[in-house]
């Protein structure tokens, strides 16, 4: 496929880009590898091929997350600024 540099000139516009000269040729030289590559890959047969929904295999390994009480009420009150004994105390946000 061959990508012509009117186009690359209204990409950059589209994303917001200022290219010089060169690197607008650059670009076009550039996508129209992507392109060309993509292009072979169409050519592949992917009937038998599974999609993938992972790129690996490996499965979590982490432990299992159980909930705990490991701090009390007041342990975790104990440094706050402002606390009613029971609760934080922080300003009011909504009116």
């Amino acid at each position: 496929m061959k990508i012509e540099q009117q186009t690359v000139k209204k990409i950059a516009h589209l994303a917001r880009l200022e290219l010089t000269e060169q690197e607008e040729v650059k670009m076009v030289e550039d996508l129209s590898k992507i392109l060309d590559w993509m292009d072979q890959l169409k050519e592949l047969d992917t009937t038998e091929v599974e999609p993938l929904t992972h790129m690996s295999e490996e499965v979590n390994v982490f432990r299992e997350d159980t909930p705990k009480n490991e701090l009390t009420r007041e342990q975790a009150l104990k440094n706050a600024p402002k606390q009613d004994g029971e609760y934080f105390l922080v300003p009011k946000v909504i009116e």
